[in-house]
């Protein structure tokens, strides 16, 4: 099996590497009508970095995507949302982020927040398999590519997901100038 980009020795359909991803993830990809299309593609989990991960596969940055984790708050209230961004861009936390979810104050949430509240490893957290109650903002630049790039949930591994059929996980919402 040949991925759409990048240099894999090691590809197959993710519905078949259940066993190689968190649990969130693999129960995620098992209710997903998309998932028949995401490909699962090994990797050195010393090389999950963005930047290295792009150099050691050859995977260029503008078909690779982050996921971050944000903290929006208001009048004492806490609300955990995900971004996914092209990795050549930067998430609008400050102004795009805050305003859409209407909080005074939003930032990336603390490493073992994120953590916890997802179930996946830092470095790995992908929007498959993210607490259903969760905002998923996608920058429509993510969703207009024919194939992208995003975590597996854990720092071993990649998802290769067509960028449309992100538009239908849940909570997702697609938003222009996410990320610039």
């Amino acid at each position: 099996m040949r991925p759409p980009f990048g240099n894999f020795i090691d590809v197959l359909p993710a519905l078949e590497a259940a066993g190689r991803l968190p649990a969130p993830v693999a129960g995620a990809l098992k209710g997903w009508d998309a998932a028949d299309s995401v490909l699962y593609v090994d990797s050195d989990p010393a090389h999950a970095d963005t930047a290295v991960f792009a150099e050691t596969y050859g995977v260029p940055l503008d078909v690779s995507a982050n996921c971050v984790v944000v903290a929006a708050k208001r009048a004492g209230t806490v609300t955990l949302a995900a971004c996914l961004a092209r990795a050549d861009t930067r998430v609008d936390v400050n102004a795009t982020v805050r305003k859409h979810l209407g909080a005074r104050k939003a930032s990336f949430a603390p490493m073992d927040t994120a953590v916890a509240e997802t179930g996946m490893e830092y470095g790995g957290i992908t929007p498959v398999g993210l607490p259903a109650a969760w905002p998923l903002l996608i920058d429509g630049a993510v969703a207009e590519l024919p194939h992208v790039l995003i975590g597996s949930g854990g720092r071993r591994g990649k998802l290769i997901v067509p960028g449309r059929a992100l538009a239908t996980l849940p909570g997702a919402e697609v938003l222009a100038g996410l990320a610039g």
